[in-house]
């Protein structure tokens, strides 16, 4: 007969007791023989157990930068329920750079002490952190969307917390008839905001996260310099590709060069603008595809894959796959030249097949990590659930066996395995 092992045992390297999840929630029974959504991933040193990742999502609920209790509670969850990775919000590198007053921020060391609760949570469960270092340039200072209730009731003045006099950009061009109007940055601002994100790097270092992600995307500040639409410079930040893209470069070596040599660094863009019907130049998909050959030499490990959000004007294309094909278009001319950078996606991914094939390997395979954030609000426990539509074998967290399906207890029979 087997002997086993009959403690309670905690989990190492946090500082509370909860029983060790070893292997971690969502951990496949048998990952050769699964759905490449639920193989593990190694990224530098941190490896994912899974490839389901839960994309930051704006929560409009900080104090002063700070995130709560409201914070631990909604990201734990998902931790908790077996994905691999759990994003948080876009957290501003200055306080000026948040898109509303409640939004996240990492601009001061006060704001360490509450994001390491949500590591340690996250750890606890046996699951990796990162976080999203952002700054929200002309589209700052706005209110909650369930507050504004329309596009023209979107700018927060200064009787509600908001900076309308204090917002940026690469140039003086606003983003809508309804923000404020920007003010553009000189070169020493630019050369500031460089070592703001460092600094937050540094703090998201310290708070023990496992991933940090550079926002690029959706009309904040470094998507606006990346397009000739909202950057209008003649400086050596505007114009040509090569300026164009100097800050986000500057970003990125920056970055890397203060955080672990392990540690994943992720970008997140916006691969087209959606505004080729206006017939001027943009951002598009061409341009992203350069753009993403160069990353790996900046030391980008993922470049994840979104895409508007630069431009009121923007007509999307609104079918299921709208964002998956920009990524599998990227992906590929990657292959092609040899180029192994990882890709994750976003957008509609908000069921279990349509999960499973955007990450299947194979020739149609579109990205390498799939990330959701509406489906998790959704369904908190969507990667067991999804595991279980697509008949795989995932681990339950411990404390949720007497709920687990049949087919999961019956593979995990004997449970000392774990």
């Amino acid at each position: 007969m087997p002997r086993f092992d009959l403690r309670n045992k905690g989990q190492a390297g946090v500082p509370f007791y909860t029983p060790a999840q070893e292997p971690a929630a969502g951990t496949a029974a048998h990952p050769a023989a699964a759905p490449t959504l639920f193989q593990p991933l190694r990224m530098r040193g941190v490896e994912l157990h899974n490839r389901f990742v839960v994309s930051p999502m704006c929560q409009y609920s900080a104090d002063n930068g700070h995130l709560t209790d409201f914070h631990l509670v909604h990201l734990g969850q998902f931790a908790l329920n077996g994905a691999g990775l759990v994003v948080v919000e876009a957290s501003a590198v200055e306080p000026r750079g948040r898109i509303s007053p409640q939004d996240a921020g990492l601009w001061t060391d006060s704001q360490m002490a509450p994001l390491r609760r949500i590591v340690d949570f996250a750890h606890s469960q046996n699951t990796r952190a990162g976080i999203q270092l952002a700054h929200a340039d002309r589209k700052a200072s706005t209110l909650a969307p369930w507050i504004r209730g329309s596009a023209e009731k979107a700018l927060a003045d200064e009787a509600h917390g908001g900076w309308p006099g204090d917002v940026v950009g690469p140039s003086a061009i606003p983003f809508s008839e309804s923000h404020a109007a920007p003010r553009g940055l000189s070169v020493d601002d630019i050369k500031g905001l460089v070592q703001s994100f460092a600094e937050s790097a540094v703090r998201a270092v310290k708070a023990g996260f496992d991933v940090i992600e550079i926002h690029g995307a959706h009309g904040y500040l470094i998507t606006s310099f990346l397009s000739p639409l909202s950057n209008e410079r003649t400086d050596d930040y505007g114009g040509s590709f090569e300026n164009r893209t100097r800050f986000l470069r500057e970003v990125v070596v920056a970055v890397r060069a203060v955080i672990p040599a392990d540690m994943p660094l992720w970008l997140r863009i916006s691969a087209t603008e959606w505004i080729e019907h206006a017939g001027a130049p943009s951002w598009d998909l061409g341009q992203s595809i350069r753009l993403a050959k160069l990353l790996p030499a900046w030391g980008i490990d993922v470049l994840d894959v979104s895409s508007g959000g630069n431009n009121s004007q923007q007509q999307i294309s609104r079918q299921k796959t709208y964002q998956t094909d920009l990524a599998r278009e990227i992906r590929r001319a990657l292959r092609a030249d040899g180029i192994d950078l990882l890709i994750s996606t976003v957008g509609f991914i908000d069921d279990a097949e349509f999960a499973r094939d955007v990450v299947q390997e194979g020739p149609e395979q579109s990205a390498d990590l799939a990330l959701s954030a509406r489906q998790f609000l959704r369904d908190p426990q969507w990667v067991l659930n999804a595991a279980h539509k697509l008949n795989v074998p995932v681990k339950w967290p411990n404390q949720y066996h007497h709920a687990e399906p049949k087919e999961v207890h019956d593979a995990f029979l004997y449970r000392a395995k774990w």
